[in-house]
Parts: structure tokens; sequence; C-alpha cells
């Protein structure tokens, strides 16, 4: 199985729910249909909130994985 490459990475960590989805999906808005987007956010929170208020926009999350004991990384389609 290939790997997903994304075409442009966004760091939210340290950002505070809600506003780190809110920067998320500004930043999925401004790209093109196929794109991914990888997004780099904090565990508890964030990592509750952040893919279902992506999902809830119609973005695929096609990849969710524990980046390091603090972090997540989500590689969201743009669909």
């Amino acid at each position: 199985m290939n790997e997903i490459k994304p075409d442009e990475t966004l760091d939210l960590r340290g950002v505070p729910c809600p506003k780190n989805s809110a920067q998320a999906i500004v930043k999925l808005e401004t790209m093109d249909t196929e794109e991914i987007l990888e997004v780099i956010i904090d565990d508890g929170e964030p990592i509750e909130n952040v893919p279902a208020s992506i999902e809830e926009e119609y973005y695929e999350i096609v990849d969710k994985r524990k980046i390091d004991n603090k972090h997540w990384g989500l590689l969201i389609k743009v669909l």
C-alpha cells in the first residue's frame, strides 16, 4: 500500500478548540478537489472534536495517526 502524501501541512499544535477546527476548514476551502491536507493537532479535546467538525463540512479523513504522546496527524481529502 502506498503511503498518502499530503499536498499541504497545517500545524495546529497548541491551538485550542474550536479555533483549530475553524483554521483547518478555512485552509481546506482554499484547496482543490482530491488534494490532501495534513493537519497536526493536540491530543485530548482537539482529537475528540476536530475530526467530527471536519467531517461535518463534507471532507474525508483518510488517515488518523498518533505522532507522539501529545499530537495526532490527520490526512484530510478535499471532496
